[in-house]
């Protein structure tokens, strides 16, 4: 999906008020959250590589969030691929 922010995904497809932006900077893949009830985020973080992600997952234990699945490369591949 595309808005005005750009190419997106539902990370949490229960919850359409989160959406998981993605976009292409030379060869990798980098990911941004915009929560709409929480939207000063957009301003406060900014654009995540996919390596940080993966960092991140190396120390998640389970009890929490788990980056991968709310950071999905290959959904994010099939989104960039289909918008040329």
């Amino acid at each position: 999906m595309k808005d005005e922010r750009g190419l997106y995904y539902f990370p949490f497809p229960r919850n359409r008020r989160v959406k998981m932006y993605v976009r292409r900077v030379a060869e990798d893949i980098e990911f941004r959250l915009w929560n709409a009830d929480e939207p000063a985020l957009w301003d406060e973080h900014g654009w995540v590589p996919y390596a940080a992600v993966l960092a991140a997952s190396k120390m998640y234990t389970g009890r929490e969030f788990d980056p991968k699945t709310a950071y999905d490369q290959r959904l994010a591949e099939a989104l960039l691929a289909d918008d040329g």
